[in-house]
């Protein structure tokens, strides 16, 4: 099989008026669609049955990276508009963004980031990518920290607000180096977590994987 017909069984014609603009109230009462190995068949359940869909010593690998609040609405020395998406930090004062902008900033060119108008140099581009220095006396995480937005994927048609700051982060997240959620995680909560444990398959015996997701996550 090859690229082409995979990519082709994976398309499907998802109608926009069945994405969820918010979360449910309760992270757990999501559907969870669960197929049987052994026969191929699959149900309709909630999330909040996968306790009992899991054994004693089951493994259960947990993503632990906490989202950087990664989008930051931007603006060039000359004025114009410009929106600017964090790929990876490089260093304590660069980072690698990807940029919106009706016209290409230049090598050189002067970018003012966030209400705070933090200064940042673009000093190189390649495939795409942007490498900016900062001018400021924070880190690169602290500046993020401070001026960012919550990346929220580009099927979400609303503004970020301060409910995404909680609840797009899984309840373990920990480790700062995601600029997309793990989404799979969102759905768990630490009565969810609890149950597990109690089942047999412990948080201490839970695999914790830290690995974040890149701006081509948020993009695709």
């Amino acid at each position: 099989m090859n690229n082409r017909s995979r990519d082709d069984a994976a398309n499907f014609e998802l109608p926009t008026d069945l994405i969820a603009q918010q979360p449910l109230a309760e992270r757990t009462q999501s559907r969870l669609l669960c197929l049987n190995g052994a026969t191929g068949d699959y149900q309709d359940q909630q999330f909040a049955q996968l306790p009992s869909l899991l054994n004693e010593n089951d493994l259960l690998v947990l993503n632990n990276t906490r989202v950087i609040p990664a989008r930051i609405f931007a603006k060039k020395a000359s004025g114009g508009g410009i929106e600017v998406m964090l790929e990876r930090v490089l260093s304590d004062n660069e980072v690698l963004v990807q940029i919106r902008a009706s016209k290409a900033p230049k090598i050189g060119g002067q970018l003012l980031l966030g209400d705070e108008q933090v200064e940042a140099e673009v000093i190189s581009r390649e495939n795409g990518f942007y490498q900016l220095r900062l001018n400021d006396e924070r880190s690169a995480i602290d500046v993020l920290q401070a001026i960012g937005h919550m990346p929220l994927p580009p099927y979400i048609d609303r503004a970020d607000d301060a409910l995404d700051q909680h609840r797009y982060q899984t309840v373990f997240a920990e480790h700062l180096g995601a600029v997309a959620a793990p989404t799979a995680g969102l759905h768990f909560d630490q009565a969810i977590l609890d149950e597990m444990s109690a089942k047999g398959v412990p948080a201490c015996g839970c695999g914790y994987l830290s690995a974040g997701a890149g701006g081509g996550y948020c993009n695709a």
